[in-house]
């Protein structure tokens, strides 16, 4: 009986990430991207306050690649996230951030400095150096394939 009241928490967790990932994947489909579509969500407290997908900055036109090749102004779903947290009333100091595609370097400073405490992501990107940084930053992240 013991040990089912401790993995229950764990199982419990587990489901609300499984969760909180399919809606980031369904997030992604708002992406004008096609190379490759990405979702975020910040959640705090089992509320989302903030989400984002990878595109342009407002005011720009819904154009993210050309000839194949990403423009160098496109904004990762991470980023969109947090600076649009940065921008209401909520924080994202303890919050998890659900994210479709392994962060990459410059969005994991984003990550650390958002006081973000944990990142579950689905899609391991080739390059690792952004989990690296995560890691040592001492973030826990949570490969959840889905």
């Amino acid at each position: 009986m013991d040990s089912e009241n401790k993995s229950y928490p764990e199982a419990k967790q587990r489901q609300l990430d499984e969760r909180y990932l399919r809606m980031a994947q369904i997030w992604s489909e708002n992406s004008y991207c096609v190379r490759r579509k990405v979702g975020a969500l910040i959640v705090r407290d089992n509320m989302i306050i903030s989400d984002g997908f990878n595109g342009t900055p407002s005011g720009f036109a819904n154009v993210c690649e050309e000839n194949d090749v990403t423009f160098p102004y496109v904004l990762h779903a991470e980023a969109n996230a947090i600076t649009k947290v940065a921008r209401s009333n909520n924080s994202s100091e303890g919050s998890t951030l659900y994210v479709t595609a392994s962060p990459c370097m410059e969005c994991s400073k984003l990550i650390i400095q958002a006081g973000i405490k944990r990142v579950v992501f689905s899609d391991l990107y080739r390059i690792h150096d952004g989990l690296n940084l995560l890691k040592k930053a001492g973030i826990e992240v949570v490969h959840m394939p889905i």
